[in-house]
């Protein structure tokens, strides 16, 4: 490749890394203005411009502060969530080669739900493990658990391409949320409860600036990991012998994106609680649109995935007037028939 194409490729790659930026900010800021009470994008912008910058614009305070305090850290989150949950769906299904494997299906949520409620409600580890690392040791539990599972029903063949680690989820799921019912039924209050159950369906009215620092870092490393093993992820299309064959290091890298995986999935969940079929659909959209390159597919999926979930949290907003719906709610109406779209696509292929 000649000097020029290269600068070329490298402007090119600028330019569609500063547009994709742009249209995350863009839909950010939709998150900060649109509402039961909307407010113009000038007010948000110039609280932006105070808050950051130390503008002196006459703001009115309540506008403001719903804004800078609940609005907008509620749209950071609601983005990282998306982008975390859409990778880490597509780090599976490439790791597996299986259309139907994301976080939520294959129980990983449900374990790390299970874990944080362990650590808040039934004061396991005596207030010295956090709710986030509750939430990573049941997500890490629960894929093992599903991954043994589907391995022995399995006869002992490997995983990929087949249905057996998508039927262990789904029972790894019943199992953990039957635990999760159990330990709320068992150790939580009323009022606990009601909390509990709300937020287990998706819930983000919680989110405020300190959600932010802990999901955002937590995001992006997982994100950079992914661009990172771009390559290797296009060897496991053609299978992990393939992979291997090709100079990857497959248990290495394995364990490295599945513990991303693990480690993104249970923060959100601590943060937001466990919102389905995100990871399942978000990269079979990116795929339509970028193809199946992981150079381009992670960053991709990241950035449908972050807004997707925007969109559906200023749904859960407005959908009713005077109620929030949990946002589980909307990314189930969404997820449910390209659900079933897949498994049809799935049968046709075959």
């Amino acid at each position: 490749m000649s000097l020029a194409a290269i600068r070329h490729h490298n402007v090119s790659r600028l330019g569609r890394g500063t547009i994709a930026l742009a249209l995350l900010a863009v839909a950010v800021l939709a998150g900060a203005c649109i509402g039961e009470t909307p407010i113009s994008v000038a007010v948000a912008l110039q609280t932006l411009a105070n808050k950051i910058f130390g503008a002196a614009y006459p703001l009115d305070p309540i506008e403001a502060g719903i804004i800078w305090n609940y609005r907008l850290p509620r749209a950071i989150v609601a983005a990282c969530c998306g982008a975390g949950l859409a990778i880490s769906g597509l780090v599976l299904q490439s790791l597996l080669r299986n259309a139907l494997a994301d976080p939520y299906l294959l129980g990983i949520s449900a374990g790390a739900s299970t874990g944080a409620v362990a650590v808040t409600i039934a004061g396991l580890g005596a207030g010295v493990v956090s709710l986030s690392l509750g939430a990573f040791a049941g997500a890490v539990t629960a894929f093992l658990l599903v991954a043994m599972l589907a391995r022995a029903a399995g006869g002992g063949v490997t995983l990929h391409g087949t249905g057996q680690i998508v039927l262990a989820g789904i029972a790894g799921s019943q199992l953990f949320n039957a635990l999760t019912s159990f330990i709320i039924t068992k150790s939580a209050n009323a009022e606990q409860a009601r909390g509990i159950m709300f937020w287990l369906l998706g819930n983000l009215s919680g989110a405020r600036w300190p959600d932010v620092w802990l999901a955002m870092p937590v995001v992006l490393l997982g994100l950079v990991a992914c661009i990172w093993h771009a390559r290797a992820l296009d060897a496991f299309a053609f299978g992990a012998e393939s992979a291997a064959s090709l100079g990857v290091p497959v248990r290495a890298v394995q364990v490295m994106l599945i513990g991303a995986t693990a480690l993104v999935t249970a923060v959100m969940v601590s943060i937001v609680g466990s919102i389905g079929f995100v990871g399942l659909v978000i990269p079979h959209a990116a795929r339509f649109l970028v193809g199946v390159r992981h150079g381009r597919l992670v960053p991709a999926t990241a950035l449908i995935g972050a807004a997707f979930l925007i969109a559906a949290d200023i749904l859960s907003r407005t959908m009713i007037a005077g109620q929030v719906l949990p946002i589980g709610v909307i990314t189930a109406l969404v997820g449910a028939p390209a659900f079933a779209l897949v498994l049809i696509r799935g049968r046709r292929a075959r």
